[in-house]
């Protein structure tokens, strides 16, 4: 199905905030996927697949306003495919992945995905694009992209309870814990000594994300970017925490931030084939992560940085329709709608469901 995003100016009896401007572009969409075709800019001629996928960070939200930057702001083809049920988009459904074909021209992937576990035909598009050695740039769960591929499966060492699986072995890190509080402390972003000249730092600030830091431990071959302090709670302007915790590494108690675990680096990574894979993987990113101009500059950079291209002074990311994105939890995601509907205004953020309430302690 052909879409036209035409221009809008909502009036002040609608709108209360200015409006934003779509800009009137073609995009194509079928049963859970979405294609915007780029054009003019130094994106041009190059495709990101950009692979949906996750039960909790939202990213059936983020990625499409990711795919709209790279192809209106700079030029990139971008393919959005998501996880659904008949085309109705369903982050929970861990076995799908709509138009898995498109992998096959991909030039770089983005990687929004927790626990999938896609059938051998998708697995092996995926990994045919890994093996010509695509960039792949990683975001927050996508360190555990894969679990429940049957043991028979050729694909069964993507699992990420399969000595790392693909996190480990691709991205540089599998799921650990938790180092802050889930949901209670947030994190900002301190660049690592010797990185600031990094291109995929250019116009990277210090960053907010509402999500909490991973304990993560890249390999050595991997430069660290990025770590993130563990603030004392979840408003942007506090402190550090001061709490202490034991790595899970070694058993041996720390301060949180002393130091911060990584939460954003690069590797260059033969794979199995001889071809050489560019990476960038960062444990921030879900879509309320990147309410933070710095976050989506990050990632649009590190595509840039991932194809060889000249990463700008300071890519313009400024999202094309108004962002408002939902806060993470499980569950929480906008039911019923299609691929489309992701490519403009989403309807107000889905409410997080209220925690259960306490037991009264026994007497």
């Amino acid at each position: 199905m052909t879409h036209t995003l035409t221009r809008w100016a909502a009036t002040a009896a609608l709108i209360l905030a200015a409006p934003l401007l779509l800009a009137a572009d073609t995009f194509t969409s079928g049963p859970g996927w979405l294609d915007f075709p780029g054009g003019k800019g130094p994106g041009a001629g190059k495709t990101v697949v950009l692979l949906v996928g996750d039960e909790e960070y939202r990213s059936e939200e983020a990625l499409p306003m990711l795919a709209r930057i790279l192809a209106e702001r700079h030029g990139f083809r971008a393919i959005v495919l998501f996880s659904h049920d008949d085309g109705v988009i369903n982050p929970n459904n861990g076995g799908s992945l709509a138009k898995p074909e498109a992998l096959d021209g991909a030039d770089a992937v983005v990687l929004g995905l927790r626990f999938r576990k896609w059938n051998e035909a998708a697995l092996a598009k995926f990994d045919a694009a890994v093996k010509r050695g695509v960039p792949i740039i990683g975001t927050r769960t996508s360190t555990h992209a894969f679990a429940g591929i049957p043991k028979e499966s050729a694909f069964a060492s993507y699992n990420w309870n399969n000595k790392g699986g693909f996190g480990k072995n691709v991205l540089g890190e599998t799921w650990i814990s938790h180092w802050g509080n889930h949901k209670g402390e947030a994190t900002r972003t301190a660049t690592e000594p010797g990185a600031e000249k990094n291109p995929i730092l250019n116009g990277v600030d210090s960053a907010y994300g509402d999500t909490d830091v991973y304990e993560a431990y890249p390999p050595a071959d991997a430069q660290v970017l990025l770590r993130g302090i563990v603030l004392k709670d979840m408003d942007p302007k506090s402190p550090p925490s001061e709490r202490r915790k034991k790595r899970a590494s070694d058993k041996q108690e720390q301060g949180l931030n002393e130091p911060a675990m990584a939460v954003a680096w690069t590797r260059e990574l033969k794979n199995d084939a001889g071809t050489v894979n560019r990476i960038l993987c960062t444990t921030m990113a879900s879509a309320s992560d990147l309410k933070d101009e710095s976050l989506r500059r990050l990632l649009v950079n590190g595509v840039f940085w991932g194809l060889k291209l000249d990463v700008p002074a300071k890519a313009d990311v400024t999202p094309l329709v108004e962002w408002k994105p939902s806060k993470y939890s499980f569950n929480a995601f906008h039911k019923g709608l299609k691929a489309a509907d992701f490519a403009g205004v989403l309807p107000d953020p889905v409410a997080a469901p209220a925690p259960a309430p306490k037991k009264p302690a026994a007497k």
